[in-house]
Formats: structure tokens, C-alpha cells, sequence
């Protein structure tokens, strides 16, 4: 339920359930780990969703089994967020509830206009993955944080880039394009000149 495509240097990881809003399961949170890991020496990885919406969060349909509080979330996140190349989240559409662990491990994310992003746990009665307060809160603050985490509100792309959440708006016919343009310069870097550079930024 997930498609990987390596050209060169730069692999994409495809969210492949649009019937399904491209929900998350287990087995797809475990192959994009193994996604990850098996492409750990690629320079780009971009991480996308099939159709119209980037992902809905987590499958209902399998909360009943322990997939809320299950280490494959961090296992996914963590995966991403240990890439030692450029992470981008290309976001199709709509990022919803447990979706946002893998947005928010990538280093940039862009969405096209018409993107929304929720996470409502609280009205669930789940709680976030176990990384994604804090990095919500290092990438908006703690007030916009509580917004959406514990106020549930619902923000648009241009609310996104305001708080931060997101670092461009792309048209849905221009974002090949410019995801081409910005992996460009990592896909021709050396191993060690990249790793340099995102230490430095990182610490």
C-alpha cells in the first residue's frame, strides 16, 4: 500500500491507498521504515500521497488492535526523521491526526492550496504520537500547538505557512517541478558535504 521509486539519487515514498484517503496501518508504517532504511543512502527523499488527499491519519478500522500506541509509528518517524539527506513531505491534499508523525519528521514540507491539516485527538480520546507535540512545538510554538492539538482546530494552507507548519504553497501542476529543482543541489552533493551542511543546521 505504499510504492517506492528510486531514480538516482532521490527516492519517493507514495502513499498508494487513495480509496482509502491513504489511512495508515501497521504494515504500511513498517514498510515506509524499511523504505527509509533500505534507501538510507539516496541524497533526496520525498514523501507524497496518491490522489487528492496525503493521508487521513490512522485506519480506524484497526484502532481496536493497539495500532494508536504501537512503537511502529516511531519506528516510521524515526526512520525519516534520522535521514541523513533532504526529507521533504510533498503534501497532495489534506494532512490528518497520526499522518502528521511523518510530516513532521521530514525536514521541509509543501502542500498545494487546497491542503488541511487536523489532528483530533482530543475529541478521539487518543493521544499524539509519542515525537509529534514536541516537534509541532518546535516548528509553531506552544500556543499554536495547543491549537490544534488540544483546541482541534481544523487550519487551512495559508494558516500553515503563517504558523510555520509548512514552508511552501505549490500548485498541484507545479510541484514536480519544483521538487526537481529543490533536491537538485543534495542529489549532486557528495555524502560527506551534505552530512556536513544538515549537521551544522541540526547540531
Amino acid at each position: 500500500m505504499i510504492h517506492v521509486e528510486r531514480e538516482g539519487p532521490r527516492v519517493t515514498i507514495t502513499l498508494n491507498r487513495p480509496d482509502k484517503a491513504n489511512a495508515l496501518t501497521r504494515e504500511m508504517l513498517a514498510s515506509i521504515a524499511q523504505a527509509v532504511e533500505t534507501n538510507a543512502d539516496a541524497r533526496a527523499l520525498v514523501l507524497t500521497g496518491a490522489g487528492k488527499v496525503f493521508c487521513a491519519g490512522m485506519d480506524l478500522a484497526e484502532a481496536e488492535t493497539g495500532l494508536p500506541t504501537d512503537a511502529v509509528w516511531s519506528e516510521a518517524s524515526e526512520a525519516i526523521a534520522g535521514f541523513q539527506g533532504l526529507s521533504i513531505a510533498a503534501l497532495n491534499g489534506t494532512l490528518a491526526g497520526g499522518a502528521f508523525a511523518l510530516g513532521l519528521a521530514c525536514d521541509l514540507r509543501l502542500a498545494v492550496p487546497t491542503a488541511k491539516f487536523f489532528y483530533p485527538v482530543m475529541r478521539l480520546g487518543f493521544r499524539p504520537q509519542p515525537h509529534d507535540p514536541a516537534r509541532l512545538r518546535n516548528l509553531i510554538g506552544p500556543a499554536r500547538a495547543k491549537m490544534i492539538l488540544m483546541a482541534g482546530e481544523k487550519i487551512t494552507a495559508d494558516e500553515a505557512l503563517g504558523y510555520g507548519l509548512i514552508d511552501r504553497i505549490v500548485e498541484p501542476d507545479a510541484m514536480a517541478e519544483t521538487l526537481e529543482r529543490m533536491t537538485e543541489g543534495v542529489c549532486a552533493a557528495s555524502e560527506g558535504h551534505l552530512r556536513a551542511i544538515k549537521g551544522m543546521i541540526d547540531g
